[in-house]
């Protein structure tokens, strides 16, 4: 168990990466795996993460993230997508996959389908949005704990300007919409940012029992 407070005090908010060293085919799979196995709502996982190593479109993307150097030097750009639309047919398709993953019979499903599409149609646009965008955060959360768990460094970003990310990437069209970018690979040895002490509230300030 002290592993895993370890892991976490190793880890903070990379500002200067390493251009040059880059992450393994290996580690790259772990990332992901780690990502597909992220909680979500109803598991329907209505995000999608692309992984971008394109220079020319990560400069793009650098200047539509205020410069932040991060998300060209750091060994890949994740970022994450939420669905601006989630459609009955969505949800019908998920019934289908929990069907032949767990060889369930779809019939038995039928209040489930019927309790997301009923959840679902109760919402506004913005509604979904917000709702879809929170997943993304959880996820996140699970690729950073996994980067620290294999000593990768990571840089979670909100600074960035979704709009622009959205154009550059083609995203309106896909019915995405950019939420979080953060950059990972391996923490250059001038990266002051990796000498200071993490500050954090106490647990006395942090956590109430009641």
């Amino acid at each position: 168990m002290q592993q895993i407070i370890d892991d976490l005090n190793w880890r903070y908010a990379t500002k200067k990466f390493d251009p040059v060293k880059k992450l393994s085919e290996q580690q790259m799979e772990t990332l992901k795996e780690s990502i597909r196995l992220s909680a979500s709502s109803y598991g329907l996982q209505a995000y999608k993460v692309l992984i971008i190593t394109d220079p020319e479109i990560r400069e793009a993307l650098m200047e539509a993230s205020h410069g932040q150097r991060p998300v060209v030097d750091a060994s890949h750009l994740f970022v994450f997508c939420a669905y601006t639309k989630v459609s009955e047919a969505d949800v019908a398709k998920y019934i289908q996959l929990i069907s032949l993953t767990r060889g369930t019979d779809p019939n038995s499903l039928i209040g489930f389908h019927n309790g997301i599409v009923n959840s679902i149609k109760n919402k506004s646009t913005e509604d979904i949005v917000a709702w879809t965008s929170k997943q993304t955060y959880i996820a996140l959360g699970q690729l950073m704990h996994t980067c620290a768990s294999l000593r990768v460094d990571a840089l979670p970003m909100e600074g960035f300007v979704p709009s622009a990310y959205n154009e550059i990437l083609g995203l309106d069209e896909l019915n995405l919409t950019a939420t979080l970018a953060c950059p990972v690979g391996f923490r250059h040895e001038a990266d002051e940012a990796q000498f200071r002490k993490k500050v954090r509230k106490s647990n006395e300030d942090l956590f109430e029992i009641r």
